[in-house]
């Protein structure tokens, strides 16, 4: 059998099924009437979009949304649980991290879970003292 090698590419397009397949496999996929429409949105709308896909088949994916000046959030990154454990999650971090340096984004950011905390520590990212994550919620 031939080994298949991942790929890690920068896209501004990703099939819909491909992105609720990747969503729903981190959990946070939730549809909704205008879930489907908006993802190609969502794709082109970010700063950046890394695609990892091993052969034809997608296995993780990450984003950056940014101003392109100053500010960059690493958002959406999953890895599917099948392939995790792998180094490919660090993989992500880093090409996002290093995209966002090539750009001259001076200041890179995410929000975790407590869980993943010590993920994200390890590849380079610190709490930030007396600063709280918050979620508008629709009344």
């Amino acid at each position: 059998m031939p080994t298949t090698t991942l790929r890690y590419d920068f896209v501004d397009t990703v099939s819909p099924n491909i992105l609720i397949d990747l969503y729903q496999a981190g959990g946070w996929w939730r549809e909704l009437p205008q879930s489907r429409r908006n993802l190609p949105a969502l794709v082109k709308g970010s700063f950046c979009f890394l695609l990892v896909t091993e052969g034809d088949k997608p296995v993780g994916m990450g984003r950056v949304i940014s101003d392109g000046v100053s500010d960059g959030y690493i958002h959406d990154v999953i890895v599917k649980k099948e392939y995790r454990n792998r180094g490919i999650g660090k993989e992500i971090i880093r090409r996002l991290r290093d995209y966002c340096l090539e750009k001259n984004l001076e200041w890179i950011a995410l929000i975790t879970s407590d869980e993943l905390t010590a993920f994200y520590e390890s590849v380079g990212f610190k709490a930030q003292d007396h600063h709280t994550s918050l979620l508008l919620l629709a009344p």
